[in-house]
């Protein structure tokens, strides 16, 4: 079925965006001779600070969502979204698989009615501050589908943390009884513990979890998660085993979660891993010829992400990434020069974009 769809969304796409049409054209590919998703050709997310109008079907759009930045361009990464109902159906059905397993019913359905009460907790700047940030949109969507009305955000603007107002919702939190869902960056969580003012917490309440998102990417600090991890747990009481990390990048409208909540509900050993939604497949690409590395190799991280309707689906990435049974791990961003597959396929991306 996902070959089928993903075929369709690529025709469709090749059509409604002018500069990925003559792309692929350039390319001497006919869309309807294509068979397999593999053979969809993947732009690069650089694309999206070079020319992202040129990505887009023309026409109004809902959202246009932006990149913290990069040191290969001045110009932010933007990903232009027309429906945000499919984004938000999208990551509703994901994060509910990975961050709140219990509420599906043993077919692996997602059960009715809503479940125990959660209240969500965000190391982050509330969506209305940062209307362009798609991880804060995404926060705003679970703290608005689960959050039982006394969860918040507890960032600012420019990212800077309210720790006397957030430990005293932890504290509320544990005195309710009330089972919290926190979704922080690593940075943030860091943040938080270097400077919380002294004194103990009390365990937040059983059930509780945390969805730990982001790097430490242009950083002065950072930590391995196994001791972040554990000084999260020494503080509020969050096993590891409950801390999932989600990967996501604003150019995509699908994320990955480690399955370690679904293996604690099913009683299996935690793997500590990305799994993608059924309407994602993964691809992990040798950086020069873009062919599918070796198994076992590390490579380049592609994805086709069939929740990207409206823009590119086959997305290739500057992530570094090895293919694992059932998944795939990030070993961080190619360092050096931008590789070489990338660069060529921005080049004809440009090209193409120039013969309009």
């Amino acid at each position: 079925m996902f070959n089928g769809l993903a075929l369709e969304v690529f025709r469709y796409q090749v059509e409604a965006s002018p500069v990925y049409g003559r792309f692929v054209q350039n390319r001497g590919i006919d869309p309807g001779d294509l068979e397999d998703w593999r053979e969809i050709p993947s732009v690069p997310v650089r694309a999206f600070q070079e020319i992202p109008e040129g990505l887009v079907p023309a026409g109004p759009v809902e959202a246009v969502f932006r990149t913290s930045g990069t040191t290969r361009s001045t110009r932010r990464g933007e990903h232009r979204v027309r429906d945000l109902s499919l984004y938000r159906a999208s990551l509703l059905a994901t994060a509910s698989s990975y961050l709140r397993p219990e509420l599906e019913d043993g077919t692996g359905a997602a059960a009715r009615g809503g479940g125990a009460p959660l209240r969500v907790l965000a190391l982050l700047p509330p969506p209305a501050a940062l209307p362009d940030s798609s991880l804060c949109h995404m926060a705003g969507v679970l703290h608005e589908e689960w959050d039982d009305g006394a969860g918040g955000f507890f960032a600012d603007v420019g990212w800077s943390l309210d720790l006397v107002s957030w430990e005293s919702a932890l504290r509320d939190a544990s005195r309710d009884t009330v089972p919290v869902l926190v979704l922080a960056t690593a940075f943030s969580l860091l943040g938080w513990l270097d400077r919380r003012p002294p004194g103990d917490l009390p365990r937040l309440p059983e059930g509780s979890r945390l969805m730990e998102t982001g790097g430490y990417k242009g950083r002065s600090r950072s930590v391995p998660k196994d001791e972040l991890y554990s000084a999260i747990e020494s503080v509020v009481g969050i096993p590891a085993g409950r801390i999932v990390s989600e990967y996501g990048m604003t150019e995509l409208l699908s994320q990955f979660y480690e399955p370690v909540l679904r293996d604690l509900a099913h009683r299996k050993a935690a793997r500590r891993h990305f799994v993608g939604p059924p309407w994602v497949r993964t691809r992990v690409l040798d950086p020069v010829t873009l062919a599918a590395a070796p198994a076992g190799t590390p490579g380049l991280l592609s994805h086709v992400d069939l929740a990207n309707l409206d823009s590119i689906a086959a997305i290739l990435t500057e992530d570094e990434g090895i293919e694992v049974d059932g998944g795939f791990r990030v070993l961080g961003r190619i360092q050096g020069a931008e590789p070489r597959g990338c660069s060529l396929a921005i080049e004809d991306l440009l090209e193409a974009e120039g013969s309009s």
